[in-house]
């Protein structure tokens, strides 16, 4: 938000000359007929923090006070705007409110114990899904505070599991629109619907998803748009991503959903998937319109299908910064905990051989994230890749699999007459003859881990790193309690999602929230051109490093927690910004200091200094004291 000096704010409802700097969507001014700022502070500390004129650092700095162009009715509906019953008697009467609020005045604190009292009275997690859906699109603060302190309780409520079932009944569970739906069939429309959302740097981070892909339950259609909304409030609530800066989009292309499409609610197209040159047109009309649009955006490929998601990123991650949650988010938080799991048992990653159960994206992901460290590490890229071993519905992905593979699963195949004296598609087998030291879940196969394979992979490996990752729960490969007591305790757990722990261990959650939010966020403050595999290498060692695990004692697991998760994400970030620096891809410092026209920003080079930096940039849930400014569609933006 833009910032006056103590010197130039004699009066605190004054006409000043409009400061250059780019502003967020909370953070607004407003210029009268003379090209002036016209500014009204509400309260005290709104007059103290604007007389103050605390100067920031970069664009998106966000203490201070928030300049409002809204009143009434307005305001209630804005959710970035929105206190609700916590709006001040002052503000109430400055913004129009008195008459439409009850007298009391409430603290945010007392908000949130009012918000979770509401949610405990429900008795499903898909009617805790509706609740926290409700209150998002009326109160971002109030929302995110709510979850931030309850963490471990709602994220599993408005992310993974749940939401994969409020998903796939999206059209009939449909309130309030969000996001931007762009529909194949009006190609030409993409750019003038997603400017819906802004000009220019209005945006700094877009999750975008086809939907085909959605959570190990498939294709979804035009449900898909809330996993963008779900992971871009993973995005604000692990990395302080500002909840006013983003934007969710679902591609509409078809669905081959065929209870979908004959469902009469169904809200999206209802014809089979389209394929070919006309969907990689489309997908290049977005592309070419986020670059125009958003030029400093990052841009998030979520749950695409198989036969496009690592084709798309290929095609592009040189053109803009971008990003493929499936494959280098989850390629990450795998590697980063088996780093952790060979650090704590005192082995080497050169040594590690890794038996993937599924070959689809998240599995290449994983794959592919493995070999790129290795290769770091001093092995050959030929040597790493025949450390991993990878199994699709076919059984093992041999030579003599090529006309039913990719290229990218081609790249890990073994020589098929090598294996000729084993049966490939049992994975007891496979298992008794690669004695893998990290056996990792993408199948959604439910059980496929079962006692026996995992006992005949104890035998060979007295510390066997085992992580069943698929989505949903239901789809899980085996239950870390199975697991550890099959292995009499020994064996390094993660999950894809949150279980409880066993026994004093506690099970660590191979969830994306580690991995992607950090590169996010580390990608957006750098003002990165593109998000290298280094960047994500740096991200991935950042991550390994803080690992609760303690020598002897293989109880605390081997991610942090949940509830450091914004700690977590500072770091990873402060990691990649590191990175990205020392390879030239970072624009920010190429920007003027918003306060400062022709002084350039300057990021610190030292680990914690960065760090700080970082922190001061990212978005917290609290309510800000306010500003009063007049509606100005030349600088307000349109999504409050």
């Amino acid at each position: 938000m833009i910032r006056l000096s103590s010197r130039s704010v004699a009066r605190y409802s004054s006409l000043t000359k409009p400061l250059k700097a780019t502003t967020t969507r909370d953070t607004v001014f407003n210029q009268n007929a003379h090209g002036q700022v016209q500014k009204t502070p509400v309260g005290p500390r709104a007059k103290k923090m604007l007389a103050e004129g605390k100067p920031r650092m970069t664009r998106l700095s966000v203490d201070g006070p928030i300049e409002c162009p809204l009143d009434s009715f307005q305001l209630l509906n804005s959710p970035l705007f929105n206190k609700g019953s916590a709006f001040t008697q002052e503000e109430r009467t400055a913004f129009g409110l008195d008459a439409l609020l009850p007298p009391q005045v409430n603290s945010l604190d007392e908000q949130v114990e009012r918000a979770y009292q509401q949610l405990c009275y429900l008795k499903t997690p898909l009617a805790k899904n509706d609740f926290m859906t409700s209150l998002r699109v009326q109160n971002k603060v109030l929302f995110f505070a709510l979850v931030s302190r309850h963490i471990r309780e709602l994220v599993p409520i408005i992310y993974t599991p749940t939401e994969g079932d409020a998903i796939a009944a999206y059209s009939h569970r449909f309130r309030k629109p969000e996001g931007i739906f762009l529909d194949i069939t009006e190609p030409d429309s993409v750019e003038r619907r997603i400017s819906t959302y802004g000009e220019d740097k209005d945006v700094d981070y877009i999750v975008v998803t086809d939907s085909e892909g959605i959570l190990g339950i498939g294709d979804q259609g035009i449900g898909g748009i809330r996993i963008a909304i779900s992971k871009l409030a993973l995005m604000t609530l692990c990395a302080g991503i500002h909840p006013g800066r983003v934007m969710p989009v679902c591609l509409d292309v078809g669905t081959n959903n065929k209870k979908l499409a004959r469902d009469e609610l169904y809200m999206g197209n209802r014809f089979s998937r389209v394929r070919g040159k006309q969907y990689d047109e489309f997908v290049d009309k977005f592309i070419q319109a986020v670059k125009k649009r958003f030029p400093s955006a990052v841009l998030h490929f979520e749950d695409f299908g198989v036969s496009n998601a690592r084709r798309v990123l290929d095609t592009y991650r040189d053109e803009l910064p971008c990003f493929n949650d499936d494959i280098q988010g989850t390629g990450a938080v795998v590697m980063a905990s088996l780093l952790a799991a060979l650090k704590h048992t005192k082995r080497e990653l050169k040594d590690t051989v890794v038996l993937v159960h599924g070959a689809g994206s998240a599995g290449l992901g994983i794959a592919d994230q493995i070999v790129n460290h290795m290769v770091t590490r001093g092995l050959t890229l030929e040597d790493a890749r025949s450390k991993i071993y990878l199994m699709d519905r076919r059984g093992l992905i041999t030579n003599y699999l090529k006309d039913f593979t990719t290229p990218e699963q081609q790249a890990y195949a073994k020589d098929g007459q090598a294996w000729s004296d084993v049966n490939t598609t049992s994975l007891l087998e496979v298992v008794s003859r690669v004695k893998p030291t990290c056996l990792v879940g993408c199948s959604t196969q439910a059980g496929a881990f079962n006692k026996t394979i995992v006992q005949e992979m104890y035998k060979h490996n007295r510390r066997p790193i085992i992580f069943p990752l698929s989505n949903p729960t239901r789809l899980h490969e085996a239950v870390p309690e199975d697991l550890l007591r099959w292995t009499d305790y020994n064996a390094l757990v993660a999950t894809g999602s949150p279980f409880p722990p066993v026994d004093g261990f506690r099970i660590s959650e191979n969830n994306n929230c580690f991995s992607f939010p950090g590169i996010g966020l580390g990608a957006v403050l750098s003002r990165s051109t593109v998000i290298t595999n280094t960047m994500i290498s740096a991200a991935v060692d950042e991550l390994a490093d803080l690992s609760p695990l303690e020598d002897g004692n293989s109880k605390p697991g081997l991610l942090p927690p949940m509830e450091v998760i914004r700690d977590t994400s500072n770091k990873v970030a402060t990691a990649v910004i590191l990175q990205a620096l020392k390879e030239g891809h970072a624009r920010v410092e190429e920007e003027d200091v918003p306060d400062s026209p022709g002084t350039k920003v300057q990021v610190p080079r030292d680990f914690d200094g960065c760090l700080e930096w970082v922190k001061d940039q990212m978005w917290k849930p609290i309510y800000r004291p306010m500003v009063k400014v007049e509606h100005d569609p030349k600088f307000h933006s349109h999504q409050y």
